[in-house]
């Protein structure tokens, strides 16, 4: 009979979409494995671990002591991630951490001789100091550990124009990543 065995075949063969319902067998009878929530699961770790090391980037930039460097490095040498995605992340988030640094630079004045403020006069005075000698170009200088946070507040201080501002600091930030990133991976 092969009409019979032509309506079998029909009805065990699984529906192409959820909305089709020509298929007899319901998914949910189906003893299968579903890769779906397990790629799920995978996707938002990535999510997570790439905002995490943004915000580590980010908070690093800040006048707030922190390190991003080991997080990048450790999330290197796992090769669990991308590295032009990873050095993209930390780079954008420093960057937004200096930008925000100017942002509070605009305003410092007000705020500089206050108990609560975390930039020392010492150091902001530092900062001055190498942004008037070597000008607009120091800001390549940003992604030094103790001189680059206060050398973008004292951007914002002296008024440089936000886009010469960002373009330099972009350029450091993302050289300096580019660096850490070639050492880990040249190393694992």
């Amino acid at each position: 009979m092969p009409g019979v065995a032509g309506r079998q075949s029909d009805r065990i063969r699984a529906p192409h979409h959820p909305t089709d319902h020509t298929c007899k067998i319901r998914p949910w009878r189906v003893a299968r494995h579903h890769p779906a929530p397990i790629r799920t699961g995978r996707q938002l770790t990535a999510f997570c671990a790439y905002a995490g090391l943004f915000l580590s980037a980010l908070v690093a930039a800040t006048i707030l002591p922190a390190q991003s460097e080991a997080v990048l490095a450790v999330m290197l040498a796992s090769k669990a991630y991308s590295a032009l995605l990873l050095l993209a992340v930390a780079s954008a988030g420093n960057v937004l951490g200096a930008v925000i640094n100017w942002f509070l630079g605009r305003e410092v004045r007000r705020f500089a001789g206050r108990r609560w403020f975390p930039v020392t006069p010492a150091a902001l005075q530092s900062a001055s100091k190498w942004y008037h000698r070597y000008g607009r170009w120091s800001l390549l200088a940003s992604w030094l550990p103790v001189v680059g946070d206060p050398l973008t507040v004292v951007a914002g201080v002296l008024r440089e124009p936000f886009w010469s501002f960002l373009v330099l600091v972009t350029i450091g930030k993302t050289a300096r990543y580019a660096v850490l990133g070639w050492i880990v991976l040249s190393w694992t």
